[in-house]
């Protein structure tokens, strides 16, 4: 795979994209296992007012608890969703794009494991969320590496088919 110059992405460019997805995934997992112990009083801990807190919420839905009744079908989404990230790998050509999807695919596995390993059972676990968004939802640090992440490689991926037309 070539960068933006032609030259093959480097095996240390594709180490260091495997440690961004082993430590994205290791930062979730930490954080929710700190978050089950610290939170299980489930008592809201304000950290900026009424906008940021910390409260631990067990979420058998995606984002805002869609789909909270088919668990099931959110582990198959998440499961092809890394499927065709790593096919799209094969297609980058920038170390910045290598890394934006690095940083999706530890959230998606953050999250997948949760769905594998949690109660109430193998696929159709519940997700640990404990960052409370004011009254608009609670994520968790997976999250967090999805949506930095995703407007990581739209940016990389604008980048690199500007790069192309020049």
């Amino acid at each position: 795979m070539a960068d933006s110059s032609g030259v093959n992405l480097t095996r240390i460019q594709w180490l260091w994209a495997a440690f961004v997805c082993v430590l994205a995934v290791a930062t979730d997992q930490v954080t929710k296992l700190w978050a089950r112990s610290a939170l299980a009083d489930t008592s809201p801990r304000p950290l900026v007012g009424d906008w940021l807190s910390l409260r631990l919420v067990h979420n058998s839905g995606a984002a805002f608890s869609l789909g909270a009744n088919r668990t099931w079908v959110l582990t198959i989404i998440t499961v092809v969703i890394i499927a065709l990230l790593v096919a799209l790998l094969t297609r980058i050509r920038r170390f910045s794009a290598l890394l934006a999807i690095a940083l999706l695919m530890g959230g998606a596995w953050g999250n997948l494991i949760d769905r594998l390993t949690a109660q109430p059972g193998f696929g159709v676990g519940h997700v640990t969320d404990f960052i409370a968004y004011g009254n608009a939802f609670v994520g968790n640090v997976a999250d967090i590496w999805i949506v930095v992440g995703a407007a990581w490689l739209v940016f990389a991926l604008s980048r690199e088919g500007a790069k192309e037309q020049q």
